[in-house]
């Protein structure tokens, strides 16, 4: 049996998050061990997901961004047992729920505009229990430290990662990992 998510973001922390086919190709010759596919669709994600998993890596799809196929249940069905990647982001508490219940991996992924999505991000995580949640923006290092404290949940830190302070500052904070598409990080 292969390694989980969390041990492949435990094993290398930094995340390829890649929007188009160069970017993966330079995620698929790079160190790190997990990659968040950003932007598909339904004629090249079985494609995508394969070269992926070739290469020995996590491969995760972020379904909200999936084009041509619905978002709705009967989708996560499709890519469970068509497409089999390693596992889904989505910031659907519904689609966390149901991909959970088939037996799916599932990342939910939360906005952090305020205090008041502070407190939902909180409640939501521990309703929905996800396998893991992805705090957007992730250069919020004092938050995430606030939200390790309150979950149990593995946490990941994604959006306007820029730098390796950056990712030293996001992985001191107590997350799990680091997702970003700076390609010049993923070799980290």
């Amino acid at each position: 049996m292969g390694k989980t998510i969390v041990e492949r973001i435990e094993e290398n922390p930094i995340i390829a998050a890649v929007r188009n086919e160069v970017d993966l190709e330079v995620a698929l010759n790079s160190p790190v061990t997990t990659i968040f596919l950003l932007h598909a669709d339904i004629f090249n994600i079985k494609s995508l997901v394969d070269k992926i998993k070739g290469k020995d890596k996590g491969a995760l799809i972020h379904i909200d961004f999936l084009e041509g196929i619905g978002k709705d249940h009967r989708a996560i069905d499709y890519i469970y047992q068509e497409i089999k990647p390693d596992g889904i982001i989505t910031t659907k508490s519904a689609n966390v729920k149901y991909a959970k219940d088939i037996g799916m991996f599932a990342i939910q992924r939360f906005f952090m505009i305020d205090s008041q999505s502070y407190d939902t991000t909180i409640k939501t995580a521990l309703s929905m229990q996800p396998d893991m949640i992805e705090i957007m923006p992730g250069i919020l290092p004092a938050v995430l430290k606030r939200i390790t404290k309150q979950l149990t949940i593995p946490i990941i830190a994604g959006g306007l990662i820029e730098t390796k302070e950056d990712i030293m500052d996001v992985l001191k904070s107590g997350a799990h990992g680091a997702s970003t598409g700076k390609r010049e990080l993923w070799g980290l």
